[in-house]
């Protein structure tokens, strides 16, 4: 790091389990983010500030009037614009040092081909397909997954480290064949809601590179209205199709 940076992660730095040493492994650190709203929107710009060196964003979808109740990186002025691109445009000028990759559509097979150069990937999709396929995809490269949703008042954190043995990988939880959440579309989702869990998963994935204590394997879940959390530890299962009997 050179003074201008010792200056800028300075406040990290202070911390005695971050240190000099941990800053050094985010500004080494390559995360992927699969989706650029309300959880992306929430969760990314943590990541750039905190001064991850690399960041590949993925979202195939553009910013509409409906986005900007929750999703607070964008303005009104980018409505109609592709997410990806104006996420990058926003990370880059929060932290001009953040190298960002901006990416559409990632189908399992090219989220494969990233995911090896990747230290963490959050999940911030919303929805089943692309969770299973980077659920998938996490486990078939062993990469450490944060995985998030929201949607009325309710959100739900959880981490997989599909890089250890005997742990249980989000199919264990949901089954790809019958789990269906909804969309915001047609539930609606409380706007601070998003936020909560968006930045809880950025957090855990800046303690999963910088090597501080993370909980694995537990279900956390968020009540907006009560303000109440509630954790359910996960038991792999022996039958699943992803990381069943490893």
């Amino acid at each position: 790091m050179d003074d201008r940076q010792l200056l800028r992660y300075s406040r990290h730095i202070l911390l005695d389990p971050i240190g000099i040493e941990g800053q050094q492994k985010l500004l080494d650190a390559t995360v992927l983010v699969l989706g650029c709203g309300g959880l992306g929107a929430a969760a990314l710009p943590y990541l750039a500030a905190a001064g991850v060196g690399r960041l590949l964003i993925a979202d195939h979808d553009t910013v509409d009037d409906t986005n900007l109740q929750r999703q607070i990186t964008y303005t009104e002025a980018d409505i109609g614009q592709a997410k990806a691109a104006t996420m990058a445009g926003y990370l880059k000028r929060l932290n001009a040092d953040c190298r960002v990759e901006a990416y559409g559509r990632l189908d399992e097979d090219g989220l494969r081909r990233l995911l090896p150069q990747c230290d963490v990937a959050l999940d911030c999709s919303d929805n089943f397909a692309a969770r299973h396929a980077l659920n998938a995809a996490a486990w078939a490269t062993r990469t450490p997954l944060v995985s998030g949703a929201a949607v009325r008042f309710e959100g739900q954190v959880a981490v997989y480290r599909p890089d250890r043995d005997g742990q249980p990988c989000y199919a264990c939880l949901f089954d790809g064949e019958q789990a269906d959440d909804g969309a915001c579309a047609t539930f609606g989702v409380f706007s601070p809601l998003v936020g909560i869990i968006g930045t809880t998963q950025a957090a855990e994935a800046l303690k999963i590179l910088m090597g501080l204590p993370v909980e694995s394997g537990v279900l956390r879940c968020y009540q907006a209205l009560s303000g109440a959390w509630q954790h359910f530890r996960l038991q792999q299962n022996p039958e699943c199709r992803v990381c069943g009997g490893r």
